[in-house]
């Protein structure tokens, strides 16, 4: 067996990479490592086609050691580890893919905290799999399944208990993407009064993430310019991110979302170190906004694992990515797009501004993303002939931009990334560097 965990938990193609059989072992190794007899799991799942399959399996797994397990159905992955604290369980188990296509799923586990796993826990998960010593109870020792009382209820309270007003008179769109959010991002914005409008709100397991969601924004910015919105906002599968559009139907990425609150948060004290982290995808436009507020800028490797140690590391209580997965620390402990949401709704309260002049004081810069097929990826990157064009590029660009080369962590390539003032520029300069790479590392087609 191959390493089951990823940087997300474990991921692959239901019933091929993935199969329930695998789940079922999973369940048995997760119930031995993290629990004894009668310990509760809380398991919830976004509404992929494989989700029931791979939830019955490894629901039976844990059973199978003693574990008990609370279902809490279709809900979003944030809300599993807020349940997971609630509850006091001894773990909390996502069924999802998020943003993947349907044909994915994974298995992501959080501790009692509602923070990720220590990798030391999921390699000793992982160890015993394929162990077939474990436990065997039987009789009245064997663990139970239930669902898990007003699960949606529980978390909508949790939600709306941030919002620090009402919405009367507020239109707002939210696409669901056939995901794990169907159920409660229109029941939360209905529940602080604004009128909705829900895209994609049925749980279609077939055509989650298609087409749709924070990967897909197109139908939003039709439904808010055709609608007369606000403001929409667009969730993955997993409803662990999010993305808006303000009322002209114009993008709000990640970073104007994390700026936005991050100015806001500053203003009334409610920034702590005066700091904010994200990863070195950020766009340059944020850090100026920041830096001219005053606020400082942390830069991470790619993946909100890397953000949320920092975080934790340096007492930040903001921090995310460009991709709108976004950590609100002192309300989460994971990324939430709807706490993310209610945070971007609570600074329109607060200011009376609309979305689209809060976006204004967040800078973009062009940005340009070329990815360059290699044999060695890491070697390529360090190449002395790639080192000098990126400190040629640096030096072309001085304090007007900035250029980026790192190596996929997932796939045979390099990806450069350069931000300038200008797009034509940015995209001579990430055009001429990728040449280098190509001409010395590449693949050809």
């Amino acid at each position: 067996m191959g390493r089951l965990f990823g940087t997300d938990g474990i991921r692959g193609v239901a019933n091929a990479d993935l199969p329930p059989e695998l789940a079922f072992g999973v369940g048995r190794a997760a119930g031995s490592a993290l629990a004894g007899a009668g310990t509760l799991f809380v398991l919830g799942r976004d509404t992929r086609i494989s989700g029931p399959m791979l939830e019955a399996a490894l629901a039976a797994g844990l059973c199978s050691v003693g574990a008990s397990v609370e279902l809490a159905g279709i809900i979003p992955t944030p809300a599993v580890a807020f349940l997971t604290r609630e509850r006091a369980a001894a773990c909390g188990v996502v069924i999802s893919a998020s943003h993947n296509p349907v044909e994915d799923n994974g298995i992501k586990f959080f501790g009692p905290d509602g923070f990720k796993l220590p990798d030391a826990v999921e390699e000793t998960i992982e160890g015993l799999v394929d162990r077939d010593n474990l436990a065997r109870p039987i009789g009245t020792a064997i663990g139970t399944v239930r669902t898990l009382p007003q699960a949606q209820e529980r978390y909508l309270a949790h939600l709306t208990a941030l919002a620090v007003g009402r919405l009367n008179g507020l239109k707002v769109v939210v696409d669901c993407a056939y995901g794990a959010s169907v159920h409660v991002a229109p029941r939360l914005w209905e529940a602080l009064g604004a009128t909705v409008i829900p895209l994609h709100d049925e749980p279609d397991g077939a055509r989650i993430n298609v087409g749709c969601g924070s990967t897909h924004l197109e139908p939003l910015q039709q439904a808010v310019r055709a609608g007369g919105a606000d403001l929409g906002f667009a969730h993955d599968g997993d409803a662990d991110r999010v993305l808006a559009v303000d009322e002209h139907g114009e993008v709000v990425d990640g970073d104007a979302l994390m700026g936005i609150c991050a100015l806001e948060r500053h203003r009334r004290g409610q920034l702590p170190g005066g700091v904010v982290v994200a990863t070195v995808m950020s766009n340059m436009g944020l850090e100026r906004a920041l830096d001219r507020a005053g606020i400082r800028l942390e830069r991470t490797r790619v993946g909100d694992r890397y953000v949320l140690e920092r975080m934790r590391e340096i007492g930040a209580a903001l921090g995310g990515e460009q991709s709108g997965h976004l950590i609100f620390l002192d309300h989460t402990t994971t990324g939430d797009g709807l706490v993310t949401a209610v945070e971007v709704i609570n600074v329109i309260v607060r200011t009376g501004r609309r979305l689209s002049e809060l976006r204004a004081a967040i800078p973009r810069f062009p940005q340009v993303l070329i990815n360059i097929r290699v044999r060695n990826r890491d070697g390529a990157a360090l190449d002395a002939e790639v080192t000098r064009a990126v400190a040629a590029a640096e030096a072309l660009l001085a304090s007007r931009g900035r250029i980026l080369v790192r190596p996929s962590g997932t796939e045979p390539l390099v990806r450069v990334m350069v931000e300038a003032e200008h797009h034509e520029e940015a995209e001579r300069i990430a055009t001429e560097v990728a040449a280098v790479i190509s001409r010395h590392h590449g693949v050809t087609p």
